[in-house]
């Protein structure tokens, strides 16, 4: 997803159409598969399955109520420098998953294959999530409680999401009073996590070289001429040897 731009006028409004087709992707996922399937991956939009639950209010609902006050309570302990393609992305999240539930309500799941269901409801928002992480945002909810802890506390982002998440999974036990939705959920996350990984991975292919050779002068110069790639040569001592050597890192 990297590119460049002469203008960051452009730049921008790139990266905002980026977060715009993310945040769809991710509600799509969300509505027509999670929801309707009681799908409790973590995250706000687990959460909300619990709740809905619960309560009168739908999970959609609950998604939107939920990232209003964490928009706000960002804003409050985080201050100005809480990122504004995040607050785009969770108010656009809230107010498609409010316009869905209007426009299109599930009263039931969409197939009566859940196993299909749960492939798009995994991979879909798992895909708009390493979209927004490519270009520095994210959809906000439990990174916003997160974001606020490692602030104040020695607590790092991965760790406080990972809490978030195992407590959220945890807890349809004790409304759905089944384990296999708590396996299922745990073990969904680590699906996400490495479907994140993937694409995330996949745009940011980069690899570093660094090579050892007495005839260090002549690759360079093929590296430069041949490849067109740019070379640093460092000086290093082998530790055994005792010898200096050069090193060329490309």
């Amino acid at each position: 997803m990297s590119r460049e731009f002469k203008s960051p006028v452009t730049k921008n409004l790139w990266e905002y159409a980026v977060v715009t087709v993310s945040t769809l992707i991710m509600v799509f996922g969300n509505y027509f598969f999670k929801f309707p399937n009681n799908f409790a991956f973590g995250g706000i939009t687990g959460f909300s399955t619990i709740v809905s639950a619960l309560t009168k209010f739908s999970a959609s609902q609950f998604t939107f109520i939920a990232n209003m006050v964490l928009l706000v309570m960002g804003f409050i302990f985080i201050g100005k420098g809480f990122g504004m393609k995040t607050v785009y992305s969770s108010v656009l999240m809230s107010l498609a998953l409010g316009a869905m539930d209007r426009w299109f309500p599930m009263g039931k799941p969409l197939t009566d294959q859940p196993i299909l269901e749960l492939v798009f409801a995994v991979f879909l928002p798992a895909v708009g999530s390493a979209l927004l992480f490519n270009i520095g945002a994210s959809s906000g909810g439990t990174d916003i409680i997160a974001a606020i802890v490692n602030k104040y506390k020695d607590v790092s982002l991965g760790r406080m999401i990972m809490i978030c998440d195992v407590f959220i999974i945890s807890s349809c036990y004790f409304i759905f009073h089944d384990w296999r939705r708590v396996i299922f959920g745990f073990v969904t996350l680590f699906i996400i996590g490495v479907v994140l990984d993937w694409i995330i991975n996949s745009a940011r292919q980069s690899v570093q070289f660094f090579i050892f050779s007495k005839k260090y002068d002549e690759i360079a110069d093929r590296i430069i001429k041949d490849a067109d790639r740019g070379v640093t040569v460092l000086d290093g001592t082998g530790w055994y040897s005792k010898n200096n050597v050069k090193v060329l890192v490309v």
